[in-house]
């Protein structure tokens, strides 16, 4: 890769993304994939390339990624937060707009434990009076 690359790390509930920035076009590859082949919804899309809106950088930095685990929108939740992290390392005055939408904040929410003696995490065994 050429120039000056910036790494960081995404997690979004079982996903992970690791992500490099490096100066370019604006180009993106998911795990040797385009990116609308990869994740295929322009919704998904549209999140991934947030934090470019909010700094205005679209089209200045070329991203490659590797995701694993958990299902597309979480993957691209995972992005979102290590595009933002990326950006924020390639350029410091970048943070403050970043933490402003939010981008900066790892999203706490996680799959709940299933319980024992219990069909699910919230679901109980029907009750019956008699």
């Amino acid at each position: 890769m050429k120039g000056t690359s910036y790494y960081a790390t995404g997690r979004r509930k079982e996903s992970v993304a690791r992500v490099w920035l490096v100066p370019g076009t604006g180009k993106f590859v998911v795990n040797k994939h385009e990116l609308l082949d990869y994740f295929r919804r322009p919704t998904l899309e549209m999140i991934i390339k947030q934090p470019f809106a909010v700094t205005q950088t679209e089209g200045q930095y070329d991203v490659r990624a590797t995701v694993k685990g958990g299902g597309l929108t979480g993957q691209a939740g995972a992005m979102l937060l290590g595009i933002s992290r990326a950006l924020k390392e390639a350029n410091e005055e970048l943070k403050k707009p970043l933490r402003d939408a939010g981008f900066l904040t790892r999203d706490p929410r996680e799959k709940e434990r299933k319980k024992y003696g219990q069909p699910g995490a919230r679901k109980r065994f029907q009750f019956s009076k008699r």
